[in-house]
């Protein structure tokens, strides 16, 4: 038979569309057409596929070979398609057998000498592959990251001598067994070295345990840095799901293998990011910071150093938990469920308040600086926080507050209520059901919003307190929220200047 299917996957952001890959033998002059809308690197697949063909010692067909790639209208990019029509072509002119390929799919890039390297984005094609019923093939760089989809049968190779061998019964290959190189998760820094700042603590634990936003706002070396490097070793562990969802994202973004998985992220962006790389963007989209924080924190320190525009793509993904980037010929879609902590000086200077009282900034210096930040993008940080100066240089450090350990203990009692309650922390409360979830008694409703009239709140200031003030009580275990939560919430819209 001179027509062979096998099938593999692309990439389109962190989705794994099913490629069949069809090679088709016919008589006439010796050719190659590749159709299917291949990019640059695709269409030089057939040269590489040549020559890996050639050097493993096999017969390249002297007939009129065409390729189609399926579906013709979705666009396919990258090496990842080499091994399957290697395999196509081998089983196309009756060097393997046919019936061997129904059932598994490849992914790999090929060598000119027939060796198989690594390619990205195996971890979302491995968990399309174990819904569809079939077994994987991937090189052996990228098999440990294939082996994270429990269920999946895993077949690695690094050379395609191996993979002719297997499908001929030779040297069968077994399937690859994981060896947890990939879980090593490392030691959270702890809260108690934090020196002081009890306040700033109170607040980060409210933080964890909604999952809310942070603006910490203090002179230089107050800790705001410190404080927010603590946030993540409080948060509960990742479920399979959410594991899942890093560690796909990894997958796509990078060749490197995964780090201190299944931990949630913390990313870092310097202040001189630009939009597509704080967001995502390209020719080909690939996934921004706020993706790589998906599930854990992202920390921008130095906030109002960051360029206004930049900081205002923001607002959409604080909201929905995702971020849609348009091309003109489709859409991607990249999850941005994240934890926004951010960091700024109160004055340019940064000693605007300091006990020292260095402060040598103008009214005007200092607005200016502030209009930095819009009311909108402020609007969404639901913890406002001014850390102040504790203590000298000499001064012991003290050993008071809680540890790492006991903090993340309340934490996670404080999400399991909410799990139970609702299904999500407090900050991805819907606004539909918050009146449900956070019902108020009429005196406290009213003392609320007579207090957001004169303090000049929005209404989603207004209903990010009562998020926090939820949050407040599923920590003392309170079944309903009361005014001493409300007034501690609403403090913490104070530092938006």
């Amino acid at each position: 038979m001179s027509l062979a299917i096998i099938y593999s996957r692309a990439q389109i952001g962190v989705d794994a569309p099913a490629v069949m890959v069809e090679a088709h033998l016919a008589n006439g002059l010796p050719s190659l057409t590749l159709v299917g809308l291949p990019e640059t690197a695709v269409k030089e697949s057939k040269d590489r596929v040549r020559s890996a063909i050639l050097s493993s010692g096999f017969e390249f067909p002297t007939r009129r070979i065409t390729l189609n790639l399926a579906p013709a209208d979705l666009p396919k990019d990258g090496g990842r398609f080499d091994i399957a029509i290697a395999l196509g072509l081998l089983a196309a002119s009756g060097q393997v057998p046919i019936d061997a390929l129904k059932d598994v799919e490849c992914l790999g890039e090929l060598a000119l000498s027939g060796a198989i390297r690594s390619v990205q984005g195996v971890l979302p094609a491995a968990l399309a592959a174990r819904d569809a019923g079939r077994a994987l093939i991937v090189p052996l760089e990228n098999a440990e990251e294939a082996s994270l989809a429990s269920g999946l049968k895993v077949f690695a190779a690094s050379h395609l001598l191996e993979l002719a061998a297997h499908f001929n019964g030779h040297t069968p290959l077994a399937p690859y067994e994981a060896k947890g190189l990939l879980r090593q998760c490392r030691p959270y820094p702890d809260l108690i070295d934090v020196h002081g700042q009890l306040a700033a603590k109170r607040a980060l634990l409210v933080a964890a345990a909604g999952r809310h936003n942070v603006l910490l706002s203090g002179p230089p070396g107050t800790g705001k840095t410190l404080l927010a490097s603590r946030l993540p070793g409080l948060l509960p562990p990742l479920n399979e799901t959410e594991a899942m969802e890093v560690a796909a994202i990894s997958s796509v973004a990078s060749h490197a293998p995964l780090q201190a998985w299944p931990q949630r992220p913390f990313r870092h962006p310097h202040h001189s990011a630009s939009g597509p790389a704080l967001v995502g963007g390209g020719s080909r989209p690939r996934p921004g910071e706020i993706t790589l924080a998906h599930q854990g924190i992202l920390f921008l320190d130095e906030l109002p150093e960051f360029d206004r525009r930049v900081l205002e793509v923001l607002r959409e993904p604080l909201e929905s938990g995702e971020i849609v980037i348009a091309r003109a010929r489709d859409k991607v879609r990249f999850p941005a469920r994240f934890q926004l902590v951010a960091a700024m000086n109160p004055c340019p200077c940064g000693y605007l308040g300091d006990s020292a009282n260095r402060c040598r900034c103008t009214p005007d210096q200092i607005q200016r600086y502030r209009s930095k930040l819009s009311g909108p993008l402020l609007d969404r940080i639901d913890l406002h926080l001014t850390v102040a100066r504790e203590g000298t240089i000499l001064q012991r450090p003290s050993n008071e507050g809680m540890t790492t350990a006991e903090a993340a203990a309340v934490v996670a009692a404080a999400q399991e209520r909410q799990e139970s309650r609702q299904g999500c922390a407090n900050a991805f409360l819907d606004p539909a059901k918050l009146h449900q979830h956070c019902a108020l008694q009429d005196a406290d409703r009213r003392w609320l919003e007579t207090a957001c009239e004169r303090l000049g709140l929005s209404l989603r200031s207004a209903h990010r307190i009562m998020k926090v003030a939820r949050t407040l009580a599923d920590l003392e275990g309170a079944p309903s929220i009361e005014r001493p939560h409300l007034a501690e919430a609403l403090q913490y819209r104070g530092v938006q200047g």
